[in-house]
């Protein structure tokens, strides 16, 4: 029922100057979230946001912290086990340096391309009010998507770095896209609106977020949790 109040908020095209830009002009800072837990240990993560500058993609700023994990992971409500803590990391942001809100958030997760068109993504997004992407490292089974035979044979068309095409449920909306997002990684990443931001936007921009396979803002705040962790 939550799921369902909070999507009626979430907006699936672009909102500000810059998303209608070839070239992106005016973004300056793109953020990224990530929680990483310790092995054993379902009780404790380290929830991590940074912002990076756009488009050098150098880290501006970052917070790494130990939080407690109340909800049990549920297949499907993964938000409300994540999303409280990414929105407790935003707000301490835009209260101690409001100049270094960013302007758009890279999830590591899904965003449309969910069971109730309702994941992580579009979560974090609403309710926080950020334009938010999707990016997620596997394919969700939604809508009569699967990873089959003719589904790797697509991603194995995807030859060069940008290259992408559409996850289409077998409702007949376009859920998602795959992109391949770097020249060396045959591994392919999948796309989805979260909030504020169209769907061709959110490829494009993961595609100029990337110096690897996962886009740098998702990237360093992985790397950035873990070493946290291991301190």
């Amino acid at each position: 029922r939550e799921q369902a109040r909070l999507r009626a908020s979430v907006v699936e095209e672009d909102t500000e100057q810059w998303q209608r830009d070839p070239h992106f002009s005016g973004l300056h800072r793109v953020g990224g979230v990530d929680l990483s837990y310790i092995k054993g240990d379902e009780s404790r993560a380290c929830a991590s946001l940074v912002v990076l500058s756009y488009p050098a993609l150098e880290v501006l700023y970052q917070d790494c912290r130990m939080v407690p994990v109340t909800a049990p992971y549920v297949a499907g409500f993964l938000a409300f086990r994540e999303v409280p803590v990414l929105v407790e990391a935003v707000q301490r942001l835009q209260q101690e340096q409001p100049q270094l809100q960013p302007q758009v958030l890279l999830v590591d997760g899904n965003g449309l391309l969910h069971p109730r068109g309702f994941g992580t993504a579009c979560h974090l997004g609403v309710l926080t009010d950020l334009p938010c992407i999707g990016v997620a490292k596997n394919l969700l089974h939604v809508d009569g998507l699967v990873r089959d035979e003719l589904h790797r044979e697509q991603v194995r068309s995807l030859q060069r770095s940008g290259e992408a095409f559409p996850l289409t449920g077998t409702s007949g909306k376009v859920l998602g896209m795959v992109l391949r997002s770097y020249n060396n990684s045959s591994k392919p990443l999948y796309v989805s609106v979260g909030h504020r931001v169209s769907l061709d936007t959110a490829v494009r921009l993961v595609r100029a977020c990337c110096r690897f396979r996962v886009p740098e803002p998702i990237r360093q705040a992985d790397i950035r949790s873990r070493e946290y962790l291991q301190k």
